[in-house]
């Protein structure tokens, strides 16, 4: 009696491990990247990141801008902590493409375009971006996880070289897991 009841309890447990391994892998990766106000700015918000397929949607939402357009890109380096940003090197491009923007078909994977900021100061962005992954692997050349985002203190061109004239940073987040 005792071994039955202990190998039903053991199936038991196990049956709820692999449910619970079943239910975490169809659930998609989700990130989040904080932003801070950079020397001088006021700005700050969040920047959700979400896995579904080969794409990440891309969600932002930013407060206290100046009204008008501001770049927002990813950078190479998760380092925030530079009153101007410097820690964050040069923007995520892991294909060496020239910059441009999400509507065109050649752009860095970090070029997020620009977030255009109402007369209140608050902003949002909602795109879906193919050349990214949400990854903790360290060989996926294309992963985001650990990189920051920031947001300029004007308009990107998507033309310029290497990352479309768009000002200062303004604001910085280290984007991480949820």
């Amino acid at each position: 009696m005792k071994r039955s009841l202990a190998l039903s309890f053991t199936a038991s447990l196990c049956l709820l491990a692999v449910a619970g391994c079943a239910s975490m892998r169809g659930s998609p990766p989700i990130a989040v990247a904080t932003l801070q106000p950079l020397r001088g700015n006021a700005a700050h918000g969040t920047v959700s990141f979400e896995q579904k397929g080969l794409e990440v949607i891309v969600d932002a939402h930013l407060t206290d801008l100046v009204p008008g357009a501001h770049g927002i890109d990813i950078h190479e380096i998760g380092d925030c902590s530079a009153p101007d940003a410097q820690g964050a090197g040069p923007d995520f491009n892991p294909s060496h493409k020239l910059h441009g923007g999400p509507p065109s078909l050649e752009h860095q994977a970090g070029d997020l375009g620009n977030l255009i900021a109402q007369a209140d100061g608050t902003a949002a962005l909602h795109l879906t971006v193919p050349a990214m992954q949400l990854s903790l692997s360290r060989h996926s050349r294309h992963s985001i996880l650990g990189r920051s985002v920031v947001v300029h203190a004007s308009l990107d061109d998507m033309t310029s070289q290497p990352s479309g004239n768009s000002g200062k940073p303004i604001a910085c987040g280290v984007i991480r897991l949820k």
